[in-house]
């Protein structure tokens, strides 16, 4: 069972190991979801590094260079990133291996992005772990390594290890562990300013007909803030009954729909307040509420401050 909010706890520390052709889509989409994380909660959730085996410039596929903050030598935290992308056997010498290794006793969590999960197979550090890589390595991986258990899937958590299988798969990744971190709502949140339906998913979510029936009613709340239907309309649109729906969105999310639905359309206000000039009056219309009283007391009850307190800090 998901939960929709949970306390902070201290920041949470990743380290970006980068290498030569890295990926520049691989690295926003797992950098920039946690960077809005703690745009949108106000705090400092996530802490990041981006690391090298050396201290000079890395350079992407695509020619981007990224001055590393530390030599892996050097650091620590809660998670290891390995991220090499393309070209990715070029790196997987001695001393890749030897950095790897010596990296598991500072680190928490290793995690291999794209093909990141070549280096740590190659270095032993995925033996009896299940786990996956870029689809178009998968056939090869599974023959070089076959004490890893390999597997076709978007990303896979198995204790102290992540691997994920691409670009696209590193947003999910990191969207389940700010859910898991701290909470439905801020990922949810998080989903809401990246534009994307699947929105808060959890590990296995997203791949059913239930978690696809969720991804529809989130897409049809989205669409809906300004007027907001019923929720057994929203339930009879996405071909599921009230219970149903509610009983998943629950399980998917750790709240029901109604509770989901308010919390979207005091997002919006609290966008709007924070970054227009519009009159509260305005600002309750456009989320879906007829009184302005009414907006200001369900967004006190949200955010512990009212539309205006939150405006004048804002400012």
């Amino acid at each position: 069972m998901q939960k929709w909010t949970k306390s902070p706890a201290a920041p949470q520390r990743f380290g970006v190991l980068l290498f030569d052709g890295f990926s520049n889509h691989c690295l926003a989409n797992t950098v920039e979801p946690l960077r809005a994380a703690n745009t949108l909660s106000g705090q400092r959730l996530y802490d990041w590094q981006f690391l090298s085996l050396d201290p000079r410039p890395v350079t992407s596929s695509s020619g981007l260079q990224v001055a590393p903050h530390a030599a892996l030598t050097d650091a620590d935290g809660d998670i290891l990133l390995v991220m090499p992308s393309y070209g990715f056997q070029a790196h997987g010498g001695w001393r890749t291996q030897a950095g790897l290794r010596a990296a598991k006793r500072r680190f928490r969590t290793l995690a291999g992005l794209d093909t990141g999960s070549w280096l740590l197979a190659q270095a032993g550090l995925l033996n009896g772990y299940r786990a996956t890589i870029h689809w178009e390595e998968l056939t090869a991986f599974t023959e070089r390594f076959p004490e890893v258990q390999a597997c076709r899937e978007r990303y896979v958590i198995d204790g102290d290890r992540i691997t994920c299988s691409g670009a696209m798969a590193a947003f999910d990744l990191v969207m389940h562990l700010i859910g898991q971190d701290h909470g439905q709502a801020l990922a949810l949140e998080v989903a809401q300013l990246f534009m994307t339906r699947d929105s808060a998913r959890s590990h296995s979510g997203g791949a059913g007909s239930a978690s696809s029936h969720v991804n529809k009613a989130l897409a049809l709340m989205q669409e809906n803030l300004e007027t907001p239907l019923t929720i057994p309309e929203i339930a009879r649109r996405v071909g599921r009954s009230q219970k149903a729906l509610e009983s998943r969105m629950r399980a998917d999310l750790g709240a029901g729909p109604a509770k989901v639905y308010r919390r979207m359309r005091l997002n919006l206000a609290r966008k709007l307040a924070a970054e227009t000039d519009l009159s509260i009056a305005e600002i309750a219309l456009r989320a879906g509420y007829e009184d302005p009283s009414a907006l200001t007391r369900a967004f006190r009850a949200e955010f512990g401050l009212s539309p205006r307190a939150l405006r004048s800090r804002a400012r």
